[in-house]
C-alpha cells in the first residue's frame, strides 16, 4: 500500500503558523519526520489559500525539497493557480508530483487537466460532482467515467490517474463506506491500470481520538482487499504503517476472515484481535455504531 503523509497541513496549528509566518523550520522538520516514518509521498495541504496561495505553495515546495529531495509531493489546495505555480518550481523526483485534486466538475477539471499534461503530473480525480457526494457505487462510476474519459482525451494514461471515491465518517454515513468498497472492486474492470487513493482518516472524523487508529487501520485493510492502491494517512500511526507495509499479516488475516463471516470464536482471540473483529462488524453495519463499540 502506498502511503501519502497527511500531516503537512494548514489545519495543524504549528504548520499553519509556519505557513503564515514563512517559517521553514517546522515545515522541514515535519517533512523529514514523514520520510523517516516511511511515507511514500508527502501531501502539502494549504486548504483554500485564496489570498496568497500562488506564492505560498511554490515557497513550501522549495522549502520541503531543500531537505527531502527524493520523496514525491502531493500538491493539495482548492487554489488552482497555487498548484500551477508550484509545478513550475517542482524539482523532479523518482515519481511524478501528484495533483490533489481534480473534481468531477467542468469548471475545475477543464483548467487542471492541461496543467497536469504540461507538467507530466499524476492526478487525483475526486468523485465530487455537481451534486456533491455520489449516492452509491454506480454514481461514483459515472463520475469516474467522465473524468477518466476527459483525461484520456487529453493524453493522460490511466496509470497516471488516481481515483478518490471519498471516505465518509462511520458515525454519520456508514452505508457510504460499503458503497466505496463496491466502487473499488469494479475499478480495474472499468478502467484497467487506473490507481486509487482516499483520505483514510475521514472514516474516523467524529469518533473519540482513541478510537481513530483502529477505524483507520481496519478500513484500510478492507479497502485494500477491494483494490485500493494508496491512502492519505497519519504518519504518527505506526501500526497503520506496519500493516500497509506488510508487517502485520495477523491483523490482515483476522480482518479478512471477519469480512468473510469466518472470524474465530471471540474467546480464542486476544483483546487486540477482538477489537478488529468488532470494528469490521461496525464498518459493515452488522453492529450499530456507538463510541463504546469496543466495550460491548
Amino acid at each position: 500500500m502506498i502511503l501519502i503523509g497527511e500531516s503537512l497541513n494548514v489545519i495543524s496549528k504549528k504548520i499553519g503558523t509556519a505557513f503564515k509566518e514563512r517559517d521553514p523550520k517546522p515545515i522541514q522538520e515535519e517533512a523529514l519526520f514523514q520520510k523517516s516514518k516511511g511515507m511514500d509521498y508527502i501531501d502539502i495541504n494549504l486548504g483554500p489559500a485564496k489570498k496568497d496561495g500562488h506564492e505560498l505553495m511554490p515557497w513550501v515546495v522549495k522549502v520541503v525539497q531543500e531537505v527531502v529531495s527524493d520523496v514525491p509531493l502531493a500538491l493539495d489546495t482548492s487554489n488552482i493557480e497555487a498548484i500551477n505555480a508550484a509545478l513550475k518550481v517542482y524539482k523532479q523526483t523518482s515519481r511524478p508530483p501528484l495533483i490533489n485534486s481534480i473534481m468531477a466538475r467542468p469548471e475545475r477539471y477543464e483548467k487542471m487537466i492541461p496543467m497536469a499534461v504540461e507538467h507530466q503530473a499524476d492526478v487525483i480525480a475526486l468523485m465530487w460532482g455537481p451534486d456533491g457526494l455520489p449516492r452509491d457505487a454506480d454514481e461514483r462510476g459515472a463520475l469516474a467515467a467522465g473524468l477518466v474519459y476527459a483525461m484520456n482525451e487529453a493524453g493522460i494514461a490511466n496509470e497516471k490517474i488516481w481515483l478518490d471515491g471519498i471516505v465518509t465518517p462511520v458515525n454519520i454515513q456508514q452505508p457510504q463506506l460499503i458503497s466505496l468498497m463496491d466502487f473499488q472492486a469494479m475499478l480495474q474492470d472499468m478502467f484497467p491500470g487506473v490507481k486509487s487513493t482516499c483520505g483514510l482518516s475521514n472514516i474516523s472524523n467524529g469518533p473519540p481520538s482513541h478510537l481513530r487508529p483502529i477505524l483507520n487501520q481496519t478500513y484500510m485493510i478492507m479497502l485494500e482487499r477491494n483494490g485500493m492502491y494508496s491512502v492519505i494517512s497519519d504518519p504518527l500511526d505506526d501500526t497503520l504503517t506496519a500493516i500497509a507495509k506488510g508487517k502485520r499479516q495477523d491483523i490482515v488475516d483476522i480482518v479478512h476472515a471477519t469480512m468473510d463471516g469466518n472470524a474465530p470464536d471471540m474467546g480464542s482471540l486476544s483483546k487486540e484481535m477482538q477489537d478488529y473483529v468488532k470494528t469490521v462488524n461496525v464498518i459493515l453495519g452488522k453492529t450499530l455504531y456507538s463510541d463504546s463499540w469496543l466495550d460491548i
